[in-house]
């Protein structure tokens, strides 16, 4: 990354309290940047917070979907970047409720968006979307030109939101660049359904860490310090014309399944007699993904400094922390 690029750059992050939102704010925030953070419910437990980031950055409350406050922040802050992470990204609560899912994943978007696009001072936009956008596909592992077929309600929120940011690039030339990343896990996730934390969090406390499918679906883990890396790669070429208006996976390429990554955090912990609980109980859930992520290598240089092992640790570490003083 360019160290001088992101000094004194105005950012706006949606999400800037969730998993990745919170490290891009530290990253962003340590390379001089003035940051902006949307968020619309306070968790004071998260990373952001935790941190005490959250007292040095802009902080607006509301909700993504009001056009009206949206144009405001990136008018009256004249905002050049965005980085937007705002999602529902629970599948279950998805399968079980898609409405607030597709309001804030779909309407959500294209409302951020069109404020971009109304306001001169905008430079670069960085749109998350997810490996699950893809939905299920014959052939592994998923390449950028792949289509977008997303079956289940988190995908297809994620589905649209991709096409429809791609659509602000190409159609009003609004320097869009689309973000399609693995698994993130990392410190500062407290959404307890997910694997790695709801694991990591049972073994801490002794108990037996609990898997809700048959523990061999595959994904493609990666650490939350890779992704913010490669997040501000995307965004520091934006405007290049080979650039913009593109997608970009990132991701490990090493898939591996639920059982394995439980193992291994077992195996990490001072408890490798513990056994998982495998529940056999997932549903709408797709048995294998993963990224290829040459594109990203190539034209952004991007690169994960982490492998499983290493990233874990240093979440575990995380989480020991966090549940000590909790």
């Amino acid at each position: 990354m360019n160290n001088q690029f992101w000094k004194d750059k105005r950012v706006f992050v949606t999400g800037c309290s969730g998993l990745l939102g919170s490290w891009l704010t530290a990253e962003l925030l340590a390379q001089g940047s003035q940051v902006v953070g949307l968020i619309r419910d306070i968790v004071p437990h998260s990373e952001l917070f935790q941190s005490e980031n959250i007292n040095r950055i802009n902080v607006i409350y509301g909700d993504l979907c009001d056009y009206a406050l949206m144009e405001r922040v990136v008018a009256e802050y004249e905002i050049d970047t965005i980085f937007h992470l705002a999602a529902q990204t629970i599948v279950g609560i998805a399968n079980r409720s898609p409405m607030s899912t597709f309001e804030t994943n779909i309407r959500g978007t294209w409302t951020l968006l069109e404020a971009a696009r109304r306001n001169p001072t905008i430079e670069r936009v960085i749109v998350a979307s997810s490996d699950k956008a893809y939905g299920s596909q014959d052939e592994l592992p998923y390449y950028e030109d792949a289509p977008m077929q997303g079956l289940h309600p988190y995908d297809a929120s994620k589905s649209c939101a991709d096409l429809i940011a791609r659509t602000y690039a190409h159609t009003y030339d609004l320097p869009v660049v689309v973000t399609r990343c693995a698994n993130l896990y990392g410190g500062g996730d407290l959404n307890w359904s997910r694997i790695i934390p709801g694991s990591i969090r049972s073994i801490l406390q002794g108990a037996a860490p609990v898997i809700r499918s048959d523990g061999l679906f595959k994904r493609d883990y990666m650490y939350v310090k890779d992704a913010v890396h490669g997040y501000m790669l995307a965004a520091e070429r934006a405007t290049e014309p080979k650039i913009r208006g593109q997608a970009f996976n990132f991701g490990l390429e090493t898939p591996v399944t639920a059982l394995a990554v439980v193992e291994q955090i077992i195996a990490l912990s001072e408890q490798p007699e513990i056994k998982p609980l495998i529940l056999n109980e997932a549903k709408n859930e797709i048995e294998i993904q993963y990224l290829a992520a040459g594109k990203a290598n190539e034209l952004l240089g991007w690169q994960p400094q982490y492998q499983l092992e290493k990233g874990l640790a240093e979440t575990m570490m995380w989480y020991e922390q966090f549940l000590q003083s909790h």
